[in-house]
């Protein structure tokens, strides 16, 4: 572990701020476009964020975070948490960071010119170390945790397709096996699964997936949708039969009910977002939980992944459950069954706020606008903020950074 920060490193990286909120996208940008010149060092990375820019924008969001914050560190536990999940489920290493810290530090000399003094490099050198050890340290944990823990492993498992499920037009779901046939380690419902995946002209590829299934020893299931580009999503459609094997690493993830769980609890979802709420509602379905109430948003009933489990469930007396059809049509309304609301428009925070427990502890998740839009709302119409939760598809720094970035 680096010491701390010494009072001049600290007085420079916060001086910096300024620099960091005009060109702290140029300097991650130009940090990615080092690293993935290296092809054992690119494997790690999700390209399809690269392309999209929202990996190089997370990194300058978190970089900017820890330069405001550089005298208050405890206000990042949160994110540093985040981050150390995500890099255990890509089984990120120790070796792998002095690449990133050579390639931030050689893109901040390149962006600043000049103004990238020698006092400004050290203590950006001191600063990055001094983080990387707190993830290095955060992770060791984790990995041991993991390792230890009945039916977990340290690294890349192989798994099996044993089945798949065409949930809806858009949304496939795939049960997951170890190959070696041993007890797999119980999941806790919210968590996600890491996949290694080879993709064939396109090399490796590296995703995050929720478990959409109740916690068991036997396996997983992961529920994914078809997006219009994804280079893997597409592949695990259309060319992952039964018996495709998939490199997986342990479940990891804190966007879990914790215990106990909240008196009430609001499963808030749009699109594929449902997919750790169900495994939270699977597991709910057979042990005690406290009151749930699931809200999800979806096109209409055709593109409604787990509708009619929905309805079962809701119709033991599992969840309330209220859904809303944003391309509705009087039919489908009227094929809804009594055990679950049906609304036609869109989800919006004021319903959410005005049809819920005044307690509630509001878990979001879905596409990034969403979940945007959901925490603004619910904030501006009174909830405190530790009690909005989520889950981010994608590079491992949170919504609330977007939020507090301006």
């Amino acid at each position: 572990m680096a010491p701390s920060l010494d009072d001049k490193t600290r007085a420079i990286i916060t001086a910096c701020v300024p620099a960091l909120e005009a060109h702290g996208v140029d300097i991650t940008r130009e940090m990615y476009s080092r690293l993935l010149a290296d092809p054992a060092i690119s494997a790690l990375f999700n390209r399809s964020h690269q392309q999209n820019g929202s990996q190089p924008t997370a990194l300058a969001l978190a970089v900017l975070a820890y330069a405001r914050n550089i005298n208050n560190l405890g206000a990042l536990t949160g994110m540093i948490e985040r981050i150390a999940e995500k890099h255990v489920g890509l089984n990120i290493l120790p070796e792998h960071y002095p690449h990133v810290g050579t390639a931030l530090l050689g893109a901040i000399e390149h962006v600043l010119g000049d103004a990238a003094t020698p006092d400004i490099m050290q203590a950006w050198a001191n600063g990055y170390q001094f983080l990387a050890d707190v993830l290095i340290n955060r992770e060791k944990q984790l990995y041991d945790q993991t390792a230890s823990t009945p039916g977990g492993w340290a690294g890349w498992r192989p798994f099996v397709i044993r089945s798949r499920v065409q949930e809806s037009p858009r949304v496939l779901s795939l049960y997951l096996e170890p190959k070696d046939g041993q007890p797999v380690l119980q999941h806790k419902p919210g968590q996600y699964l890491s996949f290694n995946i080879t993709v064939p002209g396109l090399g490796t590829q590296r995703r995050n997936y929720s478990i959409s299934s109740a916690p068991s020893e036997r396996g997983y299931r992961i529920s994914v949708s078809r997006a219009p580009e994804g280079l893997v999503s597409n592949w695990l459609h259309d060319n992952a039969p039964e018996g495709t094997e998939l490199l997986v690493s342990a479940p990891a993830g804190s966007f879990t009910l914790g215990t106990p769980a909240p008196a009430s609890t609001v499963l808030l979802s749009a699109g594929v977002g449902l997919t750790p709420f169900l495994s939270m509602l699977e597991a709910a379905a057979s042990g005690p939980h406290g009151a749930l109430h699931y809200i999800h948003g979806t096109h209409n009933a055709e593109t409604e992944a787990f509708g009619p489990r929905l309805h079962t469930l809701a119709a033991q007396g599992v969840v309330k459950a209220d859904v809303f059809y944003t391309h509705a049509s009087p039919a489908n309304k009227a094929e809804a069954s009594s055990a679950v609301q049906v609304h036609e428009g869109r989800i919006t925070p004021e319903w959410v706020k005005a049809n819920t427990a005044e307690d509630a502890v509001y878990y979001i998740c879905g596409p990034e606008a969403f979940m945007l839009g959901m925490i603004d709302g619910l904030k501006a119409a009174g909830v405190p903020e530790n009690r909005i939760r989520h889950e981010v598809f994608g590079p491992a720094t949170t919504v609330e950074d977007t939020l507090h970035a301006a």
